[in-house]
Parts: structure tokens; C-alpha cells; sequence
């Protein structure tokens, strides 16, 4: 099972943005929670090749376990449906993780995951309801799709410290070029062009039910490392509708971090776990590192990670922090 959640902060934060606002004497303070956030972690391909030929189905994400673990909650975007029908899948576009490749999860200390992406679909319908199915048995949430449409919107919810920490997920695309009909079971980001009244629905919703609320993103143009006006609409709505954090996936490269209003956004974390060997920008990514004291986000920064081999590592050297 995931490992036991520990205050202790193993690596340090790098490329630190703060806001430190002032609190009265006679005030007991809030214990801090910290919340990780990672990008795209995708557990098939050339990723689960080399761990079978390990037999280490852990061993995607067992260098980053202390950090992650060390976290009162970590996130990541899930990448690639589970599914036990078939064989493992080694190449291609279509993804599908093995069932045993929920360790590498297990053993960082995931404890939810964005399951709303362009590859929700890959395997099928079958895929969708097993890769929730089997996320629930091992005990990590999953955000952004459902057994039902209702559920897909609901978002999840984890109590720490107190406080009552929500989050939703959505996809610009859900079909990877495999479906023409859609499944409701997965959360668009929009129901129709430029609307984002339904996602804002899910943050008044999910505000009711938890005092935080963060939203993942997964869209943008792969390969660019700028994002493109949809993910500054969606972004800059999901804040304005009561979100605290958004962070984003797809691109395969990080993006910049916004300051908006009361919260913040990482357009794109770029990747966590991936086997794009093709371009060097895909080897590099970050993880958002988020301070809550209650329900405020108090302060945030981003570690950035090396990928070596599919392998993520805490890069050695701060890159400089966007604003």
C-alpha cells in the first residue's frame, strides 16, 4: 500500500514563488499541507518493457518515491488506461498499462490521479471502467472520468489536517483519433465552444464539498512552450469560479506559471514518466509544489525533474522561475 504520509520534507523546493500573508498573534496557526502535483506519467510502451524486463514494475517512479511520499497528497495525470485484456502494448499510439504497473504508483504514494486525457479511451470501454475500478481497489482517487456521467463531474475529495482538499480533471480531447462518438463517462472541457459554464458548475459543486478545490488541464498544442488562448480561457475560468490551483498536461513540455488572482497556474507541467527519447524538451519537466495553511494557499514553487532513460529525477540544478 502507499507508504505512510510523513512531514518531513526530503527535497527542497526550488524556484520558489510565495505570498506570505499575515497572521494575528492570537491566532493558532494551521498545520501547513503540502500538495505535489506531477505531469504525465505513462506506464506502457518502452516504460512497462523495461520494467518487465526488471521485474520492477515499481521502478518508474521509486527514485521520486521519497519526495512524492513525503507529501500529504500527490497527484499526477494518468497517461494510459489500465486494462487486463490483451498484450502489453510496446509500441504505438494506443496505450495500455499493465495491471502489476500500479506499483509505480503505489510505491511514490499516489493518492490521486487525472484519468481524463486524449488516451481515457485507448482501451476501450472496457478500459475506462477497469482503470477506475482498479485505481479504487488499490487505493488512489481518480479524477475526471466515471462509471457515469455524474461521476466524471463529481471530482474527488481527500481530508488532511483538517481541511477537505478537492479535485477535478478534464480533457480537450477524448477520442485519440479512435472514436467518433463521445463518452460522457469523461469530462470535456467544454460542452461547446468557449463555454466553460459546465466546469464551473463542478467548482461550486465541489466547493461545497471541500474547502479547496484544483482543477487539472489537459490540453495545448505538444511541443510548445507557450500556452495557447483555450488553456488561458479554461485556466482563468476554473479561478474565477473558486478554484485555488489549475495544473496542466498534454504538451510534453513545461509551461509557464501564471499568478491569477487568488491562485495560481502551471499550464503545463510537461512530463512525469514518459518514453519520447525523440526530443530533448520532453525530458524535462516539473513538479508544483503547493502550500495550503487551512484553506489558503499560502505559498507555491516548482521542483524541476530529469527524465533518464523514463526515469524521473529531482534535476540538480533550480531553473529559473516563471511569472
Amino acid at each position: 500500500m502507499a507508504p505512510t504520509r510523513r512531514s518531513l520534507l526530503l527535497v527542497p523546493a526550488l524556484g520558489l514563488f510565495a505570498r506570505h500573508p499575515s497572521i494575528a498573534a492570537d491566532t493558532p496557526p494551521h498545520p501547513t499541507t503540502r500538495i505535489l502535483c506531477g505531469g504525465d506519467v505513462m506506464l506502457s510502451r518502452y516504460v512497462g518493457a523495461r520494467a518487465r524486463h526488471l521485474s520492477d514494475p515499481a521502478s518508474p517512479l521509486r527514485d521520486l518515491a521519497p519526495l512524492l511520499s513525503s507529501a500529504d497528497i500527490a497527484f499526477v495525470n494518468l497517461e494510459a488506461p489500465f486494462s487486463d485484456h490483451g498484450h502489453p502494448v510496446e509500441k504505438g499510439m494506443i496505450f495500455k498499462a499493465e495491471p502489476e504497473m500500479i506499483e509505480a504508483l503505489r510505491v511514490a504514494g499516489i493518492d490521486v490521479v487525472s484519468t481524463a486525457n486524449n488516451h481515457a479511451r485507448d482501451c476501450g470501454s472496457y478500459g475506462v471502467s477497469f482503470t477506475l475500478d482498479w485505481l479504487a481497489k488499490n487505493g488512489i482517487a481518480a479524477a475526471g472520468t466515471g462509471h457515469t456521467a455524474q461521476e466524471a463531474h463529481q471530482g474527488a475529495v481527500i481530508e488532511r489536517n483538517g481541511h477537505r482538499y478537492g479535485f477535478l480533471a478534464y480533457t480537450y480531447d477524448q477520442a485519440n483519433g479512435n472514436h467518433a462518438d463521445q463518452d460522457d463517462r469523461i469530462a470535456m472541457m467544454w460542452t461547446k465552444v468557449s463555454d466553460p459554464q459546465r466546469m464551473a458548475a463542478d467548482v461550486t459543486s465541489l466547493r461545497s464539498r471541500a474547502d479547496v478545490v484544483i482543477v487539472s488541464m489537459h490540453a495545448g498544442v505538444e511541443y510548445q512552450k507557450q500556452p495557447n488562448a483555450e488553456q488561458r480561457r479554461f485556466a482563468h475560468a476554473a479561478i474565477d469560479a473558486g478554484s485555488s490551483v489549475v495544473v496542466g498536461a498534454h504538451p510534453h513540455v513545461t509551461q509557464p506559471v501564471e499568478s491569477y488572482r487568488d491562485g495560481v497556474i502551471f499550464y503545463s507541467l510537461g512530463n512525469l514518466v514518459f518514453d519520447q527519447f525523440q526530443r530533448q524538451e520532453t525530458q524535462h519537466g516539473l513538479i508544483a509544489d503547493l502550500r495550503f495553511t487551512g484553506a489558503k494557499l499560502t505559498s507555491y514553487s516548482a521542483i524541476p525533474v530529469d527524465i533518464v532513460g523514463t526515469v524521473p529525477r529531482v534535476a540538480p540544478q533550480p531553473i529559473p522561475p516563471h511569472s
